[in-house]
């Protein structure tokens, strides 16, 4: 299926891997030009290389911390006027919330609801002059089913999603479309790490955790990254303008509900 995105412009945050690094690998082989963002410099720079080589699209890096003005300053810069926005950036730690710092929840803050929506404000009236905009911003599955332990991502990624539940409606009739996809396990170097600390605990290999997790799972496994470029990628698509303020889970039917 021809998406119709050839000739865009995209900004892709956090994207030297993991999921950033697939959204951008599926939008190039659209006809994407991306301008991809990490903290990296070394692995956006691979990154990069690897898209281009395998899709031929331009792509351009901007090295630097999205969560910063000048993080942010640099990606646009390069892009002034994108056609899509995909925002992305690490989560905060997990922990008890009796021992998270005001400066705890100021950091989750700004990297999970301030930082897309500092994004979204420096990009969207360039979308309603041209009339097309698609927005995605990477949530978090717990969004809609709240882990105990991730309470600074819990209410950082819920007043994010709250916000665009708003703005979304307001901006949908210019061809704009704002939504969020929810991942839930996917097999990244963030699932790897997670599952290494867990196996320690339990006396396993992290990849005899990874298979545990996998198994209680509905699908019987993890979700693959590309899958969720690909999901990613059509929220972007020319015919994806009826998708509107939505919350894609993408999590295997772990979140067991007849109405999401």
């Amino acid at each position: 299926m021809d998406l119709g995105l050839r000739g865009r412009r995209a900004i892709v945050c956090a994207a030297s891997k993991g999921l950033g690094r697939a959204a951008a690998f599926a939008l190039a082989r659209e006809g994407v030009d991306v301008v991809i963002t990490a903290r990296g410099e070394t692995a956006l720079a691979e990154t990069a290389v690897q898209i281009a080589a395998a899709t031929g699209a331009k792509v351009s890096i901007a090295a630097g911390d999205i969560t910063t003005e000048a993080g942010r300053a640099a990606a646009l810069s390069l892009c002034p006027d994108p056609d899509i926005l995909i925002t992305n950036a690490g989560g905060p730690p997990a922990g008890d919330f009796r021992n998270f710092s005001d400066a705890d929840w100021q950091a989750a803050l700004q990297a999970n609801m301030l930082t897309p929506i500092a994004l979204i404000r420096a990009t969207i009236d360039g979308m309603i002059a041209r009339r097309f905009g698609r927005i995605v911003n990477i949530t978090s599955a717990a969004v809609k089913s709240p882990i105990p332990m991730l309470g600074l991502s819990n209410g950082a990624r819920a007043g994010l999603t709250g916000f665009v539940a708003g703005l979304a409606r307001q901006v949908a009739r210019h061809n704009v479309t704002i939504n969020n996809i929810l991942p839930g396990p996917f097999l990244t170097d963030r699932l790897r790490d997670n599952a290494q600390e867990a196996a320690r605990t339990a006396g396993r290999s992290a990849e005899e955790e990874i298979a545990l997790r996998a198994k209680t799972n509905p699908a019987g496994r993890v979700g693959a990254p590309e899958e969720f470029g690909d999901a990613c990628a059509f929220l972007c698509a020319a015919q994806s303008g009826f998708i509107v303020g939505q919350n894609l889970l993408l999590d295997g039917g772990a979140f067991n509900a007849a109405f999401g």
